[in-house]
């Protein structure tokens, strides 16, 4: 899913604010958040590159990096013998906006809300 993330959260349509309660899914497992934590100190890896790191079962780290992709937050490769995977940066920065925009609107008074109108 991988729709369009506006940095202002009261414009934010349906679609998008579905793919951020995707991606806020997503990072709601600690092993997942230690995939990504992974995967951004290096250009791309493969599945077994994260197994080893994580000491995990390779089908629990296959789940892991799907939920991942299918969020938006990392993207996938498919090569000959291996999987490449990485973090797509450009969605992750547009998240992490998106984050602070919704924290900035809900901690808003109503003061500011108004004026903003």
């Amino acid at each position: 899913m991988n729709a369009p993330l506006t940095p202002d959260f009261q414009t934010c349509s349906s679609a998008a604010t579905k793919a951020v309660a995707l991606r806020f899914a997503a990072l709601s497992h600690p092993t997942r958040i230690e995939i990504l934590r992974y995967l951004s100190g290096s250009e791309a890896c493969c599945c077994k590159d994260v197994v080893g790191q994580l000491d995990l079962a390779q089908s629990t780290v296959s789940q892991h990096l799907k939920i991942l992709v299918d969020a938006g937050l990392v993207r996938f490769s498919p090569e000959k013998q291996r999987s490449r995977y990485e973090i797509d940066r450009q969605a992750l920065a547009g998240f992490s906006g998106l984050v602070t925009a919704l924290v900035e609107d809900c901690c808003a008074s109503r003061d500011d809300r108004n004026s903003k109108a």
